[in-house]
């Protein structure tokens, strides 16, 4: 018997720093993980690291070989692997067999972009978007809080002409360009955002959005107007969205360093073209720096002021004032703010101007960075290092803290931290968040620890049977 209790009491023992063990296990994989648990702009999605970077260039390489009347996009689905669209079972095979994983679909990408067209050439009404929804075969158009009953009836009837690979859907809001910004610069009458700085090898330019101002239009880093930062040199809106502001004060810094507000820093090595299903980031002087997913490519926004299109659509809130900043995945650049509906209280949809495209169209690139080389590791790690924030430049071309733009100093940078997730303290939501990270593994560790204590407190002993014989009964 008393062998039997030592031996349970062992066991317990050893129980306990087992669990206690496990916990310190779990508690170091959450810090170590750095892809947040839920961003404050959107649904719990994954940083796009190299493997689903290597998974959508397969995934795009097979769609080119296919074809557009073979296939209907591509994706990086919830596991991580690349999906491709199909329209046979033969091509499916070919996709199977090369690594991704194929949907079979009714639609092809050629009848998909097909109504697109039939959609772009209807009598124009603002308000409303499309966009290819590759992962439900179908083009989607949405219909703001502006469009009236009569247009949307109108809208409905080319819709239906088309066919059943249109959905017609109703959104909140109204959709609007972002006017105002992320990290300030400002003009007559109004501010726009700093998206990332660009050269074309003799000077320096910030990319911002096309829509914040004509040619010629002067911005300073201040309402006053005391400090400028440039010029207005380019600007291509409706159709597109971007705009070039040369710098005219080559006191401001002008590398390829985003400042994302709270002493954070992230320094922009390329530029790439996004995938549905992607994580990425989007800053802004009004609601910050938030997280979301791509939720298609090349879409058509009709705003009051024009059409927009091959947009990026994102499910990334934003607010007015938060136009033209910075939509990247870690160290790579993909596009700036344009405009959207709804807001970070009840969420919306945000489109963005691709980089790629406006930096062909510019014949600039980013500082020290190929203009396009989001095929390497680089989409999904960042290179980390304090800034101390001893550099005046670090505070970025505007001067303002909060944003992202054409900032950053010396100093390094850092991967971003997303509010009310893992690694921000700076609100309650980011305290909860950041406990409720480590919050299985310190439970697993504060029972271990239980356990163990309780094991020294009560001892198994040895019960005295003096004066009874051991064969008594």
């Amino acid at each position: 018997m008393g062998h039997t209790r030592r031996r349970a009491h062992r066991v317990a023992r050893l129980v306990a720093i087992g669990a206690v063990v496990c916990g310190g296990v779990m508690v170091s994989q959450a810090a170590a993980d750095g892809s947040p648990a839920n961003g404050s702009g959107g649904d719990p999605t994954r940083v796009l690291g190299a493997r689903d970077t290597r998974d959508a260039e397969l995934a795009r390489t097979l769609v080119d070989k296919l074809g557009t009347s073979r296939t209907a996009g591509s994706w990086i689905g919830s596991d991580g692997r690349a999906v491709v669209a199909v329209t046979d079972a033969e091509a499916a095979d070919q996709v199977n067999q090369a690594g991704a994983r194929a949907k079979q679909v009714r639609y092809s990408m050629r009848q998909l972009r097909s109504a697109t067209e039939t959609l772009r050439k209807a009598p124009r009404v603002a308000g409303t978007a499309w966009a290819v929804d590759a992962t439900s075969n179908e083009v989607v158009v949405l219909g703001d809080s502006s469009v009236s009953a009569d247009q949307w009836s109108r809208m409905k009837g080319v819709a239906s002409a088309i066919g059943g690979e249109v959905r017609m859907e109703r959104t909140a809001g109204s959709f609007t360009t972002r006017t105002l910004g992320a990290e300030p610069i400002f003009t007559q009458g109004g501010r726009c955002s700093a998206g990332f700085n660009v050269t074309n090898g003799q000077a320096g330019f910030i990319l911002t959005a096309g829509h914040c101002g004509p040619n010629g239009t002067a911005w300073f880093a201040d309402t006053q107007g005391n400090t400028t930062v440039g010029t207005t040199v380019r600007s291509d809106f409706p159709g597109s969205d971007f705009s070039l502001v040369q710098y005219q004060n080559t006191s401001l810094d002008q590398s390829s360093v985003l400042n994302i507000g709270n002493g954070q820093t992230v320094r922009i090595t390329g530029a790439a073209d996004p995938v549905v299903g992607q994580k990425v980031f989007r800053s802004g002087s009004t609601s910050g720096l938030r997280t979301g997913s791509v939720t298609a490519l090349n879409a058509t926004v009709n705003y009051p002021e024009g059409t927009v299109s091959g947009l990026i659509q994102t499910d990334v809130c934003a607010e007015p004032g938060d136009s033209g900043g910075p939509l990247f995945a870690q160290n790579v650049a993909l596009g700036v703010t344009s405009g959207g509906t709804g807001d970070c209280t009840s969420g919306g949809v945000t489109f963005f101007q691709p980089v790629t495209k406006a930096m062909t169209a510019l014949g600039v690139s980013l500082p020290n960075a190929p203009a396009s080389d989001g095929d390497g590791e680089a989409a999904g790690t960042a290179s980390t290092a304090p800034n101390n924030g001893s550099d005046p430049a670090a505070q970025g071309a505007a001067g303002g803290p909060g944003g992202a733009g054409g900032a950053g100093g010396q100093g390094g940078q850092v991967s971003p931290i997303i509010p009310g997730t893992q690694g921000d303290t700076s609100s309650l939501a980011g305290v909860v968040a950041y406990a409720q990270s480590f919050g299985p593994g310190l439970a697993l560790i504060g029972a271990g620890l239980l356990g163990f204590l309780a094991t020294l407190l009560i001892r198994p002993g040895r019960r005295g049977y003096r004066g009874y014989s051991t064969r008594w009964g």
